[in-house]
C-alpha cells in the first residue's frame, strides 16, 4: 500500500491515496526519528513482511533513549504486527498491551484506529482490570461526551432483512462524524459493544434505553443517543434519532428526517441538526467536514455495514471484501476504502 506518513504533533496522520489528511494516529510517539522508523515497520506491516516488521521494531525497543510515549508507540506496533501472524501468537500480541498498560493505560488514546477488533477487546479488558475504561482526560471540562447505540431497523417486509446490517453503519457514521467536532468527544462503538458483551446483554437483545444509559454513565458519556430507521418501499424512509442524559435519564433532544433512502444525506443532516440542539456550535469548517464521505449508492452503505457486522466477529476476510465491493461501487466513499485498506493485512 502506497502510503506517506506525516507527524501531526504526536500523532500520524496518513496521506493515503491522494485523500485529504485524516488523523488514523496508528502510533504516537513523542521522537521524531522514532516516529520515522515505526513508520517503516507500518510499511512493512501494509507489505505484509511481518517477520522483518517485528525484527525492526523490537530493534527499537532495545534503546535506552526512548521516552515513555516512544515506548508505547512501540508495543503498539509490536502487538498490532505480532497479531497479523496467526493465532499462534495471540499471547505474545496480547502481553504487548500488558507492557503498555505498565508503562501508563493514560497517557495516549488508544486504541487507534489501525488495531484489529480483537485486539481492541483485549485492550479494554486490560483498562477494565485496572479500573480505567474511562481515563481522566476524558471528562474535561468544556467537553460534551456521547455515546452512540447501533440504530433500531423498523423496517417492513424484505427491508427488515435487507437493510439488518445497517443500524451497525449508521452508528459507525454518526460516530465518524460526530468525532469531526472538536467540542465533543465520541466514545467508540466497540468498547460499547464491549461493556454490553460483559454484562451478557448483547446476545439477549436486552438492551433498553434503562440499560443503555447505565452503560453510558459506566463509559463516562453525557449522552446516549438512539437511532432508528423505518423502510416502507423502496422510495420512502424515515429516520429518528435521539439524544437521552445519562444523569437524568431524559430525552433533551429529538430529531427526524423524512425522504428517499439515502442514509448518507440524511444521515449528516441530522449530526448537524443534533449537535445544534445539543448547544455545540458548528462554524462553516465543521458543516464542511461533516458533510466529506460517506456514499449515495444504498447498495454500498449495507456491504459496508455487512463488512462491519464480520468486522465485530474477527472475520478480517469477509470484513475486507465487503469493504473492498462497497468501495467498488462508489470510489468515492472513503470510510470504505479507509476500512478496506486497514483489513488488507489481516485478511491476507
Amino acid at each position: 500500500m502506497n502510503m506517506k506518513w506525516k507527524i501531526h504533533g504526536l500523532c500520524y496522520v496518513i496521506l493515503a491515496f491522494g485523500l485529504a489528511a485524516m488523523p488514523l494516529s496508528p502510533v504516537q510517539a513523542q521522537d521524531g526519528a522514532i516516529a520515522d522508523e515505526l513508520a517503516k515497520c507500518l510499511e512493512l506491516y501494509n507489505n505484509l513482511e511481518f517477520e522483518q516488521g517485528i525484527a525492526h521494531a523490537q530493534k527499537l525497543i532495545a534503546r535506552t533513549d526512548l521516552t515513555t510515549q516512544d515506548s508505547i508507540a512501540i508495543y503498539e506496533v509490536l502487538s498490532i504486527i505480532t497479531y497479523a501472524t496467526g493465532e499462534e501468537n495471540l499471547k505474545k500480541a496480547f502481553t504487548y498491551l500488558d507492557k503498555i498498560s505498565n508503562v501508563g493505560p493514560c497517557i495516549i488514546h488508544l486504541p487507534s484506529y489501525l488495531w484489529p477488533p480483537e485486539l481492541r477487546d483485549k485492550w479494554y479488558e486490560v483498562l477494565k482490570k485496572r479500573d480505567m475504561l474511562v481515563c481522566p482526560e476524558e471528562s474535561r471540562p468544556g467537553f460534551k461526551t456521547i455515546a452512540i447505540m447501533e440504530f433500531d431497523n423498523y423496517s417492513i417486509g424484505k427491508y427488515q432483512e435487507e437493510l439488518g446490517a445497517l443500524g451497525k453503519g449508521l452508528a459507525d457514521f454518526f460516530e465518524h462524524d460526530f468525532s469531526k467536532i472538536s467540542s465533543m468527544k465520541v466514545v467508540e462503538r466497540d468498547k460499547i459493544e464491549f461493556v454490553l458483551k460483559e454484562l451478557e446483554l448483547q446476545k439477549s437483545g436486552a438492551v433498553d434505553k434503562a440499560t443503555a444509559v447505565k452503560v453510558g454513565k459506566m463509559l463516562g458519556a453525557q449522552y446516549m443517543v438512539f437511532g432508528s430507521f423505518t423502510q416502507l418501499d423502496g422510495n420512502q424512509t424515515r429516520m429518528v434519532v435521539k439524544a437521552v442524559s445519562v444523569e437524568t435519564s431524559e430525552i433533551i433532544a429529538s430529531v427526524d428526517k423524512d425522504g428517499k433512502p439515502e442514509y448518507t444525506k440524511l444521515e449528516k443532516a441530522l449530526v448537524e441538526e443534533l449537535a445544534k440542539l445539543l448547544d455545540v456550535q458548528l462554524d462553516d469548517d465543521v458543516k464542511a467536514l461533516i458533510q466529506e464521505g460517506g456514499t449515495e449508492s444504498l447498495n454500498a452503505t449495507t456491504l459496508y455495514s455487512k463488512g462491519l457486522e464480520y468486522m465485530d466477529r474477527y472475520d478480517y476476510k469477509n470484513a475486507y471484501e465487503y469493504f473492498k465491493k462497497a468501495y467498488e461501487l462508489d470510489n468515492n466513499f472513503v470510510e470504505a476504502k479507509r476500512k478496506m485498506e486497514v483489513f488488507k493485512p489481516l485478511a491476507a
